[in-house]
């Protein structure tokens, strides 16, 4: 079983690839003028199916790059760059802009695109499970251990979704800019660690 300081890192990983708060806007965005069942409906099936997806990389992802000849270690590089890629977004609100900018279309179902991916699992969210497992160490409890956080964390994204309206009241535009750019911070220095794992991980450094 990994240790409990992994844990609580993979879980932080998680959260700030991910972004629930940030989700909020565009899920009100996408929503809007629906009911509270259908929403919750959207809500609910945009997290089942990115939870599906994540869950397909997690236990088969590390065999889909082996047999394209990628290795470990460069995987854990390549993944870091794309998650600063995403911190730097964050940090400079291209990310929330982005999102902001998307508006929805006229029966339109958002469950899956944009919501189940790319904006729950994306790349970045892909690469970080794909990355965790991989960092979890021998055995399934690893594993499992990795999947069951990003399962948990699937519920705390239902849960952000469906307490969307107050939360958006609460937090405002600013409140939300804050917590996006606090985020940002911690994924760039969570993505540097993962460029010096794997950096070890080729054996260049001790």
């Amino acid at each position: 079983m990994p240790e409990t300081a992994f844990l609580i890192t993979a879980f932080a990983t998680l959260f700030v690839v991910i972004d629930p708060p940030g989700l909020v806007p565009l899920f009100i965005a996408l929503t809007r003028g629906m009911g509270p069942e259908k929403r919750q409906a959207m809500a609910r099936r945009a997290c089942l199916i990115a939870a599906a997806l994540l869950l397909l990389f997690g236990l088969a992802g590390e065999a889909i790059l082996s047999f394209i000849g990628i290795s470990m270690p460069a995987f854990r590089i390549a993944g870091g760059i794309l998650l600063f890629l995403t911190a730097l977004d964050m940090l400079f609100e291209r990310r929330t802009q982005r999102r902001e900018g998307q508006h929805p279309e006229p029966d339109h179902d958002p469950s899956v695109f944009p919501l189940a991916t790319p904006l729950i699992a994306g790349p970045g969210a892909i690469a970080s499970v794909i990355l965790l497992v991989g960092q979890s160490g021998p055995g399934w409890a690893g594993s499992a251990a990795v999947l069951g956080l990003m399962l948990a964390m699937m519920a705390v994204t239902y849960a952000f979704l469906l307490a969307s309206p107050p939360l958006e009241r609460m937090l405002g535009r600013t409140g939300t800019i804050v917590i996006t750019r606090l985020l940002g911070m911690l994924l760039a220095a969570l993505s540097v660690q993962f460029v010096i794992d794997g950096v070890k991980g080729t054996g260049l450094i001790g």
